[in-house]
């Protein structure tokens, strides 16, 4: 019989474990779960042999199930319903339609490929149907990808768990029964989950209303109240009806976040810090007490079964179930790639293979090995190679081009219309009619509203923009413009406008997300003045490497003399907003703004004429920057260079 020392030593070993691999995964910058595994088979009994999860006996089943369930509730909490909405038609066939697809083509692989029994194949297909959060939401957290994708992802590891793990239950349930009426097999899955759905509304509604009701309780209490409050749900849902807690956790942690509570970020950051620990020791536990030797026993049936699950099952899958939706097919090939399988399945394996061995029942460990290798499988190959796949597609959050912006002014009017000769996204919001009625006239898109509405924000695509810029006339509402964007949208840029009686304080900025856009005192009225008078040219300006400090030094020059100001950057093919700190590099092409104090009419090289727009120029030799620059795109600058009007010729002839 074990002590309590020995099961004390067990579980202080797994816990160091456990975090040991999270500290080295988050040095490394890869997915954690791969030095879970790592660790704990190294530790386990085809390791050195020091830890034996067996010790733990029935208590192994008990922290499974409330780790399971704290980690299920962690991924509801931070499902944004945002950005579900988006993708709600994509996300809801993955969950119905793709749970079916992989359940039957998954089952037929194992049967004909591994040559598992029917049953038992598709015990293993239903294990394997779910993703899981334990793994996606970190991954996600390290490869910055585009918006709709990230949001289709974890939309999906989060509510297929539970639907996987009772759709496991349920086949379980027939194997050990004999009854395979179809009728029992809906009508099992579907009250499990609605059972769990109605418990867990209602409960994550009621923890909402006391966290916002009992003011007497102190914030760490909270989170305790949240915590056994959510275990209770938990335990009411799986006494009424086994395996109904899983949804219920979910469902409760999607109803809590909606109910916007006050303490919803200290809550989040809670559950998250426990939701690491409890991932850490559920995957030390399970992979020590995996046999690498039942693993290699399966033979090459069983390689062939996971191939196919991972590279003809899951695109199927995706294809047919993202096929009306708005994802490009680099997003949906990026979806198709990355499905690694987590803690569920692990968990739920696990508990079956005892399950059927107590029972008598042959295919139990196998069935666990089979699923620890594509857990294996999985998370080394698609885990490991997310980020490089997601810049070969180019759909990095980083990558994301484009740029709303906030303020409908001379200068604004002139970077929207650069994007948009580019054919990225340009819109501009302003409440000022007029303003708005001026970019209207330059075939740029306009939104006359307020940007503090996120139904606006939402509208003008800032979910998949690139930048956003906020750059009004005030410097205070420029900061609190950016910082509600980077709360609501996480935009890969989010940069703001600081007039210089901003700027000459310590910088606001750093408080938020925000970074200074342009120049770090600039002085926005001044050049939108100057843009409306004529006396500025538009200009471009490539950096070499010969000379490449003095170009930096002259244009650093240029711009604490507030003579130019630079707009825009163009790097590896991508146009960027220049920021007030940006680190100028070889084969840089600036687009700028050159003051010029001659007649707000500018003659052309020509002969005389005068002209309304700026004239796309390079920095002349006597300003000592001699790189030649192409122009801009030709449709660009023909409408820089357009007709004067006779109103502009007369009063350029009665200036002369």
């Amino acid at each position: 019989m074990d002590t309590p020392f020995e099961i004390t030593l067990q579980m202080v070993m797994t816990v160091i474990a456990g975090i040991s691999a999270q500290v080295v995964a988050d040095y490394l910058k890869v997915p954690s779960i791969v030095f879970l595994l790592l660790f704990g088979i190294l530790l386990g009994s085809d390791g050195i042999g020091i830890l034996h999860p067996n010790v733990l006996g029935t208590g192994l089943e008990v922290i499974v199930a409330l780790s399971v369930a704290l980690i299920l509730f962690e991924g509801g909490l931070n499902l944004e319903l945002r950005e579900i909405g988006r993708v709600s038609g994509s996300l809801r066939n993955l969950v119905t339609f793709g749970t079916l697809i992989t359940l039957l083509g998954g089952g037929m692989a194992a049967h004909w490929l591994g040559e598992f029994p029917w049953a038992i194949a598709f015990l293993y297909a239903a294990l394997v149907v779910v993703t899981g959060p334990t793994v996606i939401s970190p991954l996600l957290k390290q490869v910055k990808v585009d918006r709709q994708v990230s949001a289709l992802l974890e939309g999906e590891g989060v509510l297929i768990d539970p639907v996987g793990a009772i759709l496991a239950v349920v086949v379980l349930d027939i194997i050990l029964n004999g009854d395979t009426d179809p009728l029992y097999v809906v009508s099992g899955l579907v009250i499990r989950l609605g059972i769990g759905a109605g418990i867990g509304a209602a409960g994550g509604w009621l923890l909402g209303l006391i966290l916002k009701r009992a003011d007497f309780l102190s914030d760490e209490l909270k989170n305790l109240v949240v915590l056994a409050g959510l275990w209770g749900l938990f335990g009411l849902a799986q006494t009424i009806r086994s395996e109904a807690g899983l949804m219920t956790t979910v469902v409760a942690g999607i109803v809590l976040r909606a109910s916007s509570v006050p303490e919803e970020r200290l809550l989040r950051r809670f559950k998250g810090q426990l939701t690491i620990l409890a991932v850490s020791v559920l995957f030390i536990l399970l992979a020590a007490d995996l046999s690498l030797a039942s693993v290699f026993a399966l033979g090459r049936g069983a390689i062939l079964t996971v191939a196919v699950l991972m590279f003809v099952i899951r695109p199927i899958t995706v294809w047919l179930c993202t096929w009306n939706s708005g994802l490009n097919w680099r997003q949906k090939l990026f979806v198709c790639w990355v499905a690694p399988k987590g803690i569920v399945s692990a968990s739920v394996a696990s508990l079956f293979a005892i399950l059927l061995t107590e029972r008598g029942i042959n295919g139990g460990d196998s069935i666990k090995a089979l699923v620890f290798l594509t857990i294996l499988s999985t998370v080394f190959l698609q885990g490991l190679t997310a980020g490089w796949v997601a810049r070969l597609l180019r759909i990095t959050s980083t990558q994301a081009t484009g740029a709303v912006i906030v303020g409908c002014n001379p200068v604004s009017r002139l970077i929207a219309r650069i994007f948009k000769d580019r054919g990225e996204l340009a819109v501009l919001i302003d409440t000022d009619q007029e303003a708005c009625r001026e970019a209207e006239l330059e075939n740029i898109t306009v939104f006359a509203s307020s940007a503090l509405d996120t139904e606006v924000l939402e509208k003008a695509g800032l979910a998949t923009a690139g930048t956003f810029l906020a750059m009004t006339n005030n410097g205070e509402v420029n900061l609190v413009l950016a910082q509600r964007a980077a709360e609501e949208f996480s935009p890969p840029r989010v940069l703001a406008v600081l007039p210089p009686s901003e700027s000459q304080n310590a910088n606001p900025a750093a408080k938020t997300k925000a970074q200074p856009a342009f120049m770090a005192q600039m002085p926005l009225k001044t050049w939108n003045r100057y843009l409306s008078d004529g006396s500025v040219k538009l200009g471009e300006t490539t950096l070499r490497e010969s000379g490449l400090l003095f170009q930096q030094a002259h244009l650093r020059a240029l711009i604490r003399a507030e003579e130019l100001v630079p707009l825009l950057v163009e790097r590896e093919g991508r146009l960027l907003v220049v920021t007030a700190a940006e680190d100028w590099q070889v084969g840089d092409r600036i687009i700028y703004l050159l003051h010029d104090p001659r007649p707000k009419l500018l003659k052309r090289l020509s002969g005389g004429i005068p002209q309304t727009r700026l004239a796309i120029e390079k920095l002349s030799e006597v300003e000592e920057i001699p790189i030649p620059a192409s122009p801009l795109s030709e449709s660009l600058s023909q409408e820089l260079l357009k007709e004067p009007t006779e109103a502009e010729a007369a009063q350029s002839s009665t200036s002369s």
